[in-house]
């Protein structure tokens, strides 16, 4: 983790999820002293009682398909709170240009799942299937009311599925260890924010030992990392070495995703 880079926190849910005052106590729970916290609000978001506790906040837009916001100088930890009416992928895809653009680093990815919502709304599945997959942690919040037996299942549900995600229990706006939710320790299905670590690499030269091995159990046998001089006939295929296209980022002819997710503004209050 470079010194000099905030750390970029993307905060995922639904509007009216209790996102700003989950965020509050992370921030005045989780960061060491010394550090200066500053949160980027969507202008699409309502104001909420909790924001009087979240310190220095800027209004964020989304223009056109675009994110136009400004990184608050002098911040160390810089919390995104993503548009909670608007699609998270489309948000999430733009988020990715923007923080290298901005110079910032990813930190993590949270989702603030409202039980109360997504019990009412079992349509709503696959739209919290989309953030998850895109997450470290996942806070369970706004559970008054919510069934014990569909608290288990929601989990399971992704647990079984190996998601290597943590998922952590909200109790009144607070979480057990806000430590261990800001840990900047990659979590996630999603290799979108992992991408960069390896752009700008020459490998040209480095040898990399491969599994075959001769009848004598002798060792393994290097091969070399490609140079921008590699012969276009080469049998290996240059498309091995690209990063996998995220399966919710892949589109169809036409534009549209190959995954698409409910739209969340038609089941939220207006």
């Amino acid at each position: 983790m470079s010194l000099e880079k905030p750390l970029i926190y993307v905060i995922l849910g639904a509007a009216g999820s209790g996102r700003r005052e989950v965020m509050a106590d992370l921030i005045e729970g989780g960061l060491a002293e010394g550090s200066r916290a500053a949160v980027l609000l969507s202008t699409g978001e309502a104001p909420a009682e909790s924001d009087a506790r979240l310190g220095d906040t800027v209004r964020w837009t989304w223009r056109d398909g675009l994110i136009d916001a400004q990184l608050p100088e002098g911040a160390t930890h810089v919390f995104f709170v993503t548009d909670g009416r608007i699609n998270p992928v489309d948000q999430l895809e733009q988020l990715h240009t923007w923080i290298a653009a901005a110079g910032g680093e990813i930190g993590r990815v949270l989702t603030i799942v409202s039980c109360r919502l997504a019990e009412r709304h079992a349509a709503l599945l696959p739209w919290y299937e989309a953030c998850i997959h895109f997450s470290d942690i996942v806070l369970l919040h706004q559970r008054e009311g919510v069934a014990n037996k569909w608290l288990s299942d929601f989990q399971s549900h992704f647990k079984d599925q190996f998601y290597p995600c943590l998922f952590e229990m909200v109790k009144a706006g607070r979480v057990k260890n806000p430590l261990v939710v800001l840990e900047p320790q990659a979590r996630r299905m999603s290799h979108l924010f992992d991408i960069d670590e390896w752009t700008g690499l020459d490998l040209e030269g480095v040898e990399f030992g491969t599994e075959d091995e001769d009848d004598d159990g002798g060792k393994a046998k290097p091969t070399k990392a490609k140079g921008k001089n590699k012969p276009a006939d080469d049998e290996e295929d240059e498309d091995d070495w690209k990063p996998e296209v995220d399966p919710y980022l892949q589109r169809r002819t036409g534009g549209r995703r190959e995954k698409e997710i409910p739209d969340i503004a038609k089941y939220l209050a207006s």
